[in-house]
């Protein structure tokens, strides 16, 4: 049975990147690789809250990331999850001015997916918040998805 992967939104973003400095040539160039070479192996799933996030506001390529990911299954959004986006930030796992992130990880979460793919290393994928995301998640008896970038995908 293949595992199961939420894309945030940083990926379809990644995928299309268009800056030039060398860091993000290489999260774009790791982003296509997984993208064209691994992301079969896995049941991936995205929601209504990646595609607000890439139809709101003015950004390079905006209609082939939306197109990127037509065909992904959507995982809904219900109030339980809305409530464990404000115990997230209530606990100060996420700021309040950043609710998206607290809502991706909420939806991850609930519907108990194996993976968060993301590049946001500041809010989800970063080592120093991970002990705290699983404390919490487990007093909300939720499971806690790996969160990972597509570069530590490609090197299982």
């Amino acid at each position: 049975m293949k595992s199961t992967v939420y894309l945030e939104t940083t990926i379809p973003s990644f995928y299309y990147e268009t800056r030039t400095d060398a860091e993000f040539v290489a999260m774009r160039n790791w982003t296509r690789q997984w993208w064209n070479e691994r992301k079969d192996n896995y049941n991936c799933f995205i929601s209504i809250a990646v595609m607000d996030e890439l139809e709101n506001g003015n950004h390079p390529k905006k209609e082939e990331k939306i197109l990127l990911l037509t065909g992904t299954e959507y995982l809904e959004i219900n109030d339980e999850i809305e409530e464990i986006v404000e115990v997230y930030i209530a606990n100060y796992l996420m700021p309040e001015d950043v609710v998206g992130d607290a809502l991706h990880l909420a939806i991850a979460s609930f519907h108990k997916m194996d993976y968060l793919l993301t590049w946001n290393c500041n809010h989800l994928a970063n080592a120093n918040k991970k002990k705290h995301i699983r404390r919490i998640n487990e007093r909300l008896r939720l499971s806690t998805p790996e969160i990972i970038t597509p570069l530590e995908v490609m090197e299982d």
